[in-house]
């Protein structure tokens, strides 16, 4: 049985037993919530998301891109891998760096 997490985004069709689910498990999410791409997924369990932004230059009024990378928590019933395009949610701290969690894949 999933439960609703509170942003609108779809309940995975399949169930897994991870604790650390926001579906299926206890963990809350709150905060930010992040679209980005994963380049790397071969951490077990996380993944690195990389969000590309604008940050704008007063000096030269232009803007130039940047780049922030997240570790993300990867649930079995999500399986998100490299190249996929996912939304990430703020979470509590699950390790020294890792405090996001998949809730959706958007493209594969």
């Amino acid at each position: 049985m999933a439960r609703n997490i509170g942003l609108d985004v779809p309940i995975p069709e399949t169930e897994c037993e991870d604790i650390n689910c926001p579906f299926h498990g206890t963990l809350p999410v709150r905060g930010q919530v992040i679209t980005g791409k994963v380049v790397s997924d071969r951490m077990n369990g996380t993944v690195v998301v990389e969000h590309e932004y604008l940050h704008y230059i007063k000096k030269y009024r232009r803007y130039e891109k940047r780049r922030s990378r997240y570790h993300a928590h990867s649930t079995p019933c999500i399986n998100a891998s490299t190249g996929d395009v996912v939304r990430i949610a703020e979470c509590r701290l699950l390790s020294k760096t890792k405090s996001f969690v998949v809730v959706e894949v958007m493209k594969e």
